[in-house]
């Protein structure tokens, strides 16, 4: 019992702040990242009455591609797929159990973490995406499987995006986006 309540100790923390001029890039690529949403939202007049081309998740993606651009979570394979399987998860676990918010919840997210696990493609604001499938309201109810392709996938292509462009922009190698695809 002793070592399991060390285990909750943890050890020392180490000093981990990044230069100026790295966060400089990655307000710079979250900014934009962000916005860009936002921008093409509305020239597509895209729920126009909403905003809810901008999900939250989105805020969680962009400190891992913007922010850790060299990060095993934040390479294409894992923002993409996870973003969809995360939003698959979310849609069925709604649709089987609409009356039962709290449930329909928890199964959404621990069915979406199990499915990134099994396609290898952990990212972890796609928690964040199938929570929202869920309690989202009836706007995010009423788009159904569309969810998946807009404002999901549509809003992480242009992040994607975003990323490749800004993030390569840098002499700094280790900020250079993607290490993998696949």
């Amino acid at each position: 019992m002793k070592d399991y309540l060390q285990r909750m100790r943890g050890v020392p923390r180490t000093s981990s702040r990044r230069p100026i001029g790295e966060i400089a890039w990655s307000w710079l690529c979250s900014f934009l990242g962000i916005y860009a949403i936002w921008l093409v939202n509305g020239f597509l007049g895209l729920q126009e009455n909403e905003n809810l081309f901008l999900i939250g998740s989105f805020g969680a993606t962009a400190v891992l591609i913007y922010g850790a651009p060299a990060a095993e979570l934040s390479q294409p394979r894992n923002l993409i797929g996870g973003h969809l399987v995360s939003a698959l998860a979310g849609i069925v676990a709604y649709k089987l159990l609409p009356d039962y918010v709290g449930l329909s919840s928890a199964i959404a997210v621990s069915f979406a973490i199990a499915a990134m696990h099994l396609t290898e493609t952990l990212h972890p604001p796609g928690g964040a995406t199938a929570l929202i499938a869920v309690i989202g309201g009836d706007g995010v109810h009423g788009l159904g499987f569309l969810y998946m392709f807009t404002p999901v996938l549509t809003g992480v292509l242009i992040m994607l995006t975003v990323a490749l462009l800004v993030n390569n922009l840098s002499s700094n190698k280790a900020r250079h986006y993607p290490r993998h695809w696949f």
